[in-house]
């Protein structure tokens, strides 16, 4: 399976949920705590390795506060 990671410029994100409706794997959430602007961003929770790197909550985003990141296949084959 390919395996990915998203990166959320979290002073930037105004916690829309866009993003969190969007991921099909369900592990992006609301923080609990505000980031510089009020807002609460949005968060990875992926600690089982779950994320593909799909981009679709990047696609939704109207802020482009998020980057996908996917690991290249001759990596995974190495470990």
């Amino acid at each position: 399976m390919i395996r990915g990671t998203v990166l959320i410029d979290r002073e930037r994100c105004k916690g829309c949920e866009l993003c969190v409706n969007a991921c099909p794997h369900h592990l992006l959430h609301l923080s609990p705590q505000l980031n510089m602007r009020g807002y609460h961003p949005a968060e990875l929770d992926d600690a089982a390795a779950d994320c593909t790197g799909c981009a679709l909550c990047a696609l939704v985003c109207p802020d482009v506060v998020l980057t996908i990141y996917r690991e290249p296949a001759r990596l995974r084959r190495a470990a």
